[in-house]
């Protein structure tokens, strides 16, 4: 198959696995007491690392037909990784790795991988077509360690140089992997071991490029001087060997070993605030995949590397700490002017908002999140507040029976809230809809948090749920006022970024306000923006196509990465919400609309009257909904 029409840059075979990250920093793990849930696994983050650096990678390996190994799967589809035989065990668990971060180079590390299905690869599980389909292989070291896997891989191997693969190895030395300590000694990095060497130097005849750290190329060359290690390595093979030298850089060796590290070009590194290496070596694998199956240059896939490398070093995790592509380009475009990538506002921004989980193009989303309008409504009915979850379920009947009917597969929301919604939120959440939530005390200025402290409870959310914060501002509120709104709003925004939620922020001017100029709004973004505040989502009310041409040309030029604008109701007819969908449609910026209380307003006061029946209120509002789906989509198509 000819190397430029091969649908598949590289193949990463290895490790795979979820990794269990301790949210506690410095505490023993012991002592830990919750977990952020990754992908890991050394090939695992390197088929994620490379295509989130634009190339089309794919995993070849095992994981167990449970949660875990779906949530590997999906993780790696998200990124783009090709999965087509990323294959799933039906008798082994997915492999599990729990970590600690103590300090920056001390991390308790213990890997669950007793009979795992990663390790269960064997060679009838690699096919010739899928291999000579890629540009590349790429391997990892644990899979030698055992004669399955490693039969598997020398297959794959045998299968890349029939069909001219360009192949590379990391070493990826973990000596528990290879039974050399105790089950619980994850974190060694280094045992000396005859045999490991010799498994190692049986194959390195097999790779073009080897990469390893010091205490690696330790291991592939039978000696703890770093030099005489790696002349070893090349009397075992023509490779080019890429040495990391930890924050110094590295340096790439393609002839023979010199005798002085003077007489080497070292890469230099990229100077960062260590928070722990762990996953620094899978992130420069990656960064140097890309320049070297791009064939830019070893100096340029260097600095790729480097620079992957020092950014994971300073994040948590790995594979979710790893720049993507276009984070990567902007701060390799301005590397001078960046002397701590970790510190940089416009760098962090950017991971965030381009490793984003999944895609909105447009949405249709339902809102009754409302309480104070609902919990009046009982009042003034005769009703007691118990009655509105109950409510809240069939309004969310009558939403999933309308985006079924409209098909909206992709661009269907709700806005619903914990209040008297929580097991509504909990009967959508995972099925693919865009589910906002609500966080301010209904009708508060200056704004207030129904639940205290945001940090609190968002630890208690799902990654999945966008935090909706509505505030009631306006340009000549007194100076005191708005700074309450604007701190208040600078925690929300800061704990949004630190907890991976996206924000919604929602901007309405204040009825008892000096006056409702919609001119207001943009100026109102503007100090927004200026506070250093970039909300993923807007929801502004109707405007005019002039305000809307300005406003969304202040979001183009303050975050070009902005999910976007959705259209609240304010319980206008929907005539008028028709109008304003019209003058909105024309505007890409404006992605669709979040309107509650004109689809669900008139017949929930009918149902809490009890002159509908719950089909009839179900089907009603699905009705409403419909509608504006249908002035929507009528305004788009204009």
């Amino acid at each position: 198959m000819n190397a430029a029409v091969k649908r598949l840059d590289v193949i990463c075979i290895g490790r795979v696995a979820v990794d269990l990250y301790a949210q506690q920093i410095g505490a023993r793990l012991e002592d830990v007491a919750s977990f952020s849930k990754y992908l890991g696994g050394s090939s695992g983050n390197v088929a994620f690392g490379t295509a989130i650096q634009g190339l089309k990678s794919a995993m070849l390996a095992r994981v167990g037909d449970e949660h875990n190994g779906r949530f590997l799967r999906e993780t790696l589809n998200r990124a783009g990784v090709n999965t087509d035989y990323l294959i799933t065990d039906k008798e082994r668990l997915t492999a599990l790795v729990m970590l600690g971060i103590k300090d920056q180079d001390t991390f308790p590390l213990i890997f669950y991988r007793d009979n795992c299905a990663d390790m269960a690869l064997t060679p009838e599980d690699i096919h010739e077509e899928y291999i000579a389909s890629s540009r590349a292989l790429a391997v990892t070291g644990t899979h030698l360690s055992h004669i399955n896997t490693r039969d598997a891989v020398l297959k794959a191997l045998e299968y890349a140089r029939r069909h001219g693969l360009r192949t590379a190895l990391d070493i990826d030395y973990r000596p528990v992997l290879w039974g050399l300590t105790s089950l619980g000694d994850g974190e060694t990095r280094f045992i000396a071991s005859d045999q490991v060497t010799r498994q190692l130097q049986e194959v390195l005849h097999l790779f073009d490029v080897v990469v390893g750290t010091e205490e690696e190329f330790h291991i592939a060359g039978g000696s703890t001087d770093t030099l005489t290690a790696l002349k070893n390595v090349r009397n075992a093979t023509k490779a080019t060997l890429v040495c990391k030298r930890g924050p110094l850089g590295c340096v790439v060796l393609e002839d023979a070993i010199p005798t002085s590290w003077d007489n080497v070009r070292l890469h230099q590194g990229v100077r960062v605030e260590v928070l722990n290496v762990l996953g620094a070596g899978d992130a420069f694998m990656s960064g140097l995949l890309r320049g070297w199956l791009n064939d830019e240059g070893w100096e340029q896939a260097c600095r790729y590397a480097n620079a992957c490398g020092a950014l994971v070093v300073s994040r948590h995790g790995c594979a979710p700490a790893m720049p993507t592509k276009a984070e990567l380009d902007d701060y390799l475009s301005r590397a001078q002017q960046v002397p701590r990538p970790d510190l940089d506002e416009a760098l962090n921004h950017l991971h965030r908002v381009t490793s984003r989980r999944q895609q909105w193009p447009e949405l249709c989303i339902f809102a009754f999140d409302h309480r104070k309008q609902l919990a009046d409504l009982a009042r003034e009915t005769g009703r007691d507040e118990a009655c509105i979850p109950p409510l809240k379920r069939l309004l969310l009947a009558a939403a999933e029976a309308a985006a079924k009917e409209a098909g909206l597969e992709g661009r269907s929301g709700i806005l619903a809230d914990s209040t008297y919604g929580q097991h509504t939120l909990n009967a959508i959440t995972g099925k693919g809809w865009w589910i906002g939530r609500p966080i301010e005390l209904p009708g508060s200025r200056p704004l207030r948090l129904e639940h205290g402290n945001i940090g609190s409870q968002l630890i208690d959310w799902p990654l999945e749920h966008v935090v909706k914060c509505l505030v009631f501002y306006h340009p000549d509120d007194p100076a005191a006022l708005r700074a309450e709104q604007d701190a208040l709003l600078l925690e929300v925004w800061q704990a949004c970024n630190k907890s991976g939620h996206e924000l919604l922020l929602e901007v309405i001017l204040p009825e008892n306000g000096p006056d409702k100029d919609e001119r207001h709004y943009l100026q109102l973004l503007t100090h927004i923006y200026q506070l250093g505040i970039k909300p993923d989502w807007w929801k502004l009310p109707p405007l005019s196509g002039s305000s809307w041409h300005s406003i969304s040309a202040l979001i183009e030029r303050e975050d070009p990465w902005s999910r976007g604008i959705l259209l609240l109701g304010l319980d206008a007819p929907p005539e008028r919400l028709r109008a304003g969908f019209a003058e909105a449609a024309a505007h890409p910026m404006v992605k669709g609309f979040a309107v509650g209380r004109t689809i669900f307003g008139g017949p929930s006061r009918r149902w809490m009257r009890q002159e509908l029946s719950d089909d009839a209120l179900v089907n009603e509002v699905k009705h409403n909904y419909l509608t504006l789906i249908g002035y929507w989509r009528e305004a788009r198509r204009a």
